[in-house]
């Protein structure tokens, strides 16, 4: 993210921070370079008075390169494809976020290894030969998570930023449905309230905005003939198109480490691959001829390369947010980039929001914190709107 919940984001700000041991123990680095379990567990050199057995510090950073990431992506994918001048075939924008989350992960590995080349390479000959069952099963994901990565850069160029960002929140929804039928996940009044709750909202929004006449300072940053021509329609179509294979995408490969097991990372390098080689087959048949008369980095700039670091580190972010943070924490942050993203379309894209627009916000970041609460003082907290993908 991503991604999820991911915040999929789904899809999306990660680094090494969260291992440099700021706010934790060697204990703590050393988790999380395994990268064995999907969910954190209390561990004795961490801070005693945290429940979550992490100190403050670290899960505050993570609420913050959380929030940082979610806002940060939607609004420079915004901005690079409404640009006039030279346009980058997304496609390959795809192609190149794979390749690098596949690349860091391996990195990771490696790492986790202690640098040693022949004992990676035998890890990764048994998780992909050895258990070549689970490799095909996840060309499912991989196949999945392309698809949305695609459909994300349909919905942002053609959907202002802060309308995404609040419609795309029905992951949300589809996740928890997801998990339902795939997981037999058991949700309380309070998250199906909750998800009620998020509906409405999302449909006030998008019910003051198909009434709205978008301006064209709301459209893009830079009105004139160079400007892209933009369908609210079909961002709307690929929002929810996404929002629905996030969700089925993000239960799947839940559900296969909980059967399968093994190392996050070799997943990742998994995906990462398969993932790799889905993007280069999408590539071709969506815009192969332009991609071969233009050349694959055809209007790459900084700016271009921020996002596709961006979008390859959102799925890295879901790992170790998982790890350090809660359900309540990501609710908050991704509360927060939903605001975040408000404010900045207001004064980059000139958007301006009305009533009901803010009134269905306020409807979806009130579902999304209620979604997170656990179920009581000694209940577990759900969390079937997580994301470990990107």
């Amino acid at each position: 993210m991503a991604a999820p919940a991911t915040a999929d984001g789904g899809g999306s700000g990660d680094s090494a921070g969260p291992a440099t041991g700021e706010g934790g123990t060697d204990g703590d680095t050393r988790e999380w370079l395994r990268g064995g379990e999907a969910r954190a567990e209390p561990c004795g050199g961490c801070g005693a008075g945290d429940p979550a057995g992490v100190s403050r510090r670290v899960k505050y950073a993570s609420l913050g390169v959380l929030v940082l990431q979610n806002a940060s992506l939607v609004l420079s994918i915004r901005y690079v494809r409404t640009l006039p001048g030279e346009r980058f075939l997304p496609t390959t924008a795809v192609v190149m976020a794979e390749a690098m989350k596949g690349s860091a992960c391996l990195l990771l590995l490696l790492i986790q290894h202690r640098g040693s080349v022949r004992q990676t390479a035998v890890t990764l000959h048994e998780a992909v030969v050895g258990q070549f069952g689970d490799t095909l099963r996840l060309a499912v994901p991989s196949l999945i998570y392309t698809l949305q990565n695609n459909l994300q850069y349909v919905a942002i160029s053609n959907l202002p930023a802060a309308t995404f960002q609040v419609t795309y929140q029905l992951k949300i929804l589809t996740t928890a449905l997801f998990s339902v039928l795939l997981l037999g996940t058991a949700l309380s009044r309070l998250q199906w309230l909750s998800l009620a709750l998020l509906f409405a909202g999302v449909a006030l929004v998008q019910a003051e905005q198909a009434r709205a006449v978008p301006s064209a300072a709301a459209l893009g940053p830079s009105p004139g003939p160079e400007v892209p021509a933009q369908s609210y329609a079909v961002g709307l179509a690929a929002v929810a198109a996404s929002c629905l294979s996030s969700g089925f995408a993000g239960v799947y490969f839940e559900r296969l480490l909980k059967r399968s097991g093994g190392s996050i990372w070799v997943r990742n390098v998994q995906l990462g691959a398969v993932g790799t080689a889905v993007g280069l087959g999408a590539m071709l048949a969506a815009e192969g001829p332009a991609v071969a008369a233009l050349g694959f980095f055809y209007g790459y700039n900084g700016a271009v390369w921020a996002v596709v670091v961006n979008q390859a580190a959102g799925g890295l972010l879901v790992a170790v947010v998982v790890r350090y943070a809660d359900n309540i924490l990501k609710g908050f942050a991704t509360a927060l980039s939903i605001l975040a993203s408000t404010a900045a379309s207001a004064h980059l894209f000139g958007f301006r929001p009305r009533a009901p627009f803010l009134a269905g916000t306020a409807m979806v970041l009130a579902a999304v914190v209620l979604y997170g609460r656990p179920r009581g003082a000694g209940g577990r907290s759900q969390d079937s709107g997580k994301s470990v993908g990107p």
